[in-house]
């Protein structure tokens, strides 16, 4: 696995459109709670831990953040640890936002 996995929003909308990804959000709650991606598993960074992410049950494992930093260090963390995920969302909720993808707001 390499940590430089990016996965563009429209292809992560595409993939979840076909309930094929999991998204798992590493921002912090009170971000995550202002605005995520539809069916979004927060576990943020700052207490993020391989172990904890959900099965993939045949799904990728797709992370997220803001920009795209905290999701590529959760990403290396993942390798390091072995876990599988898929890559993260090049350029974040940013980027997300940007491609014109809806958000959804509450924890």
């Amino acid at each position: 696995m390499r940590p430089s996995r990016d996965i563009d929003p429209r292809t992560l909308a595409d993939l979840l459109a076909r309930d094929a990804a999991i998204v798992v959000d590493v921002r912090e709650p009170h971000e995550f709670a202002a605005g995520h991606i539809r069916g979004a598993i927060n576990l943020p960074l700052s207490r993020f831990d391989p172990a904890d992410l959900p099965p993939a049950n045949g799904r990728r494992l797709v992370l997220n953040c803001a920009a795209g930093g905290r999701s590529a260090k959760a990403l290396a963390a993942c390798e390091a640890a072995r876990a599988a995920v898929d890559g993260h969302l090049a350029g974040g909720i940013g980027a997300w936002k940007a491609a014109g993808l809806p958000l959804e707001v509450g924890a």
